[in-house]
């Protein structure tokens, strides 16, 4: 029965797929006179490694030049940073979501089933929520600021500011420079002169130096934050109607995991700007210092009135 509905990889013996399930085998088998029951055909169908998958999303979309080095330099910056007792942070923004009731994807254990609109429409949302992620590092802790308007890089900066206010200084009130990780896309673009121009103004309302360190291209996947912090998030709120602020802020909250992380969630309810334009003036009173190796991705924010190291 196999041999005809099974198909594979001309270049790969081993890999083999069919459609037929084991309901389906099993009546055949019953048909041709040797009774087999479906949940026998299911285990031999996993003994012969036939098993359900899902694909696979790993297939790098692009190719950054040079990608090793950029990956290089961070990870000789993070040992750097946490060998001195400086706080890292990787940043990101996660994928917009929207308040209403809209339907989400997971599934959750209860006596009856949430009800949503029989249409996704954008539309009928009750407003977007526009989640800015901070994974500390060396404390093992995560954080959440939920934006309500857009994902610009003033949103990011002064998501930081939030969290850097109440949180990082009380816990390094010493440090001398911080470490953000990022992708160089979004709301914290590499090449864009306002991201640069509001970490300024974050280092200098801080007064620490923020030395900013980005994944290459097509490396936002590299992102620890993506691994430490996210799937967590996404997993404690899956299957979970985001129908108001406080049905949202609990549920984030319980993201953690069994080797220690925690996490943090406040809701920003400003509205941030669109269409700003990078003047001359502001390129021109721009204080960052770009590293001699790979200046595109490795810059530092001198606080004002600081002394600039090179």
């Amino acid at each position: 029965m196999l041999e005809t509905r099974t198909a594979g990889d001309p270049d790969d013996v081993t890999l083999v797929c069919t459609a037929l399930s084991p309901p389906r085998l099993s009546a055949t088998m019953t048909k041709m006179g040797t009774p087999v029951c479906a949940e026998v055909m299911r285990h031999w169908m996993e003994e012969q490694d036939l098993r359900l998958r899902k694909i696979a999303k790993d297939l790098a979309g692009g190719h950054a030049p040079d990608r090793e080095t950029p990956c290089e330099r961070i990870t000789s910056l993070i040992a750097q940073y946490e060998g001195a007792g400086h706080p890292c942070f990787a940043i990101d923004t996660k994928a917009k979501e929207h308040l209403g009731k809209l339907l989400r994807a997971g599934r959750v254990r209860r006596t009856q089933a949430l009800h949503a609109f029989d249409h996704d429409f954008p539309s009928w949302a009750d407003g977007v929520l526009i989640p800015h992620g901070i994974d500390d590092r060396v404390r093992n802790r995560g954080h959440s600021n939920l934006g309500l308007s857009h994902d610009t890089s003033q949103f990011a900066c002064e998501s930081f500011r939030w969290y850097g206010n109440r949180m990082g200084t009380r816990c390094s009130p010493e440090a001398t420079s911080i470490l953000w990780l990022c992708d160089c896309g979004g709301s914290n673009a590499a090449n864009q002169y306002l991201f640069k121009h509001d970490v300024q103004e974050l280092a200098d309302q801080l007064g620490v130096e923020m030395r900013v360190a980005h994944y290459p291209s097509s490396c936002s996947k590299s992102n620890v934050i993506e691994r430490r912090l996210f799937p967590h998030s996404t997993r404690a709120c899956q299957g979970m109607l985001f129908d108001t602020l406080d049905t949202v802020v609990p549920f984030m909250r319980k993201a953690s995991t069994s080797t220690g992380l925690r996490t943090t969630v406040n809701v920003m309810r400003r509205h941030d700007e669109t269409g700003r334009k990078a003047t001359a003036q502001l390129k021109q009173n721009l204080r960052i210092v770009f590293d001699n190796l790979l200046p595109k991705w490795n810059y530092r924010a001198i606080p004002q009135y600081a002394t600039v190291i090179n």
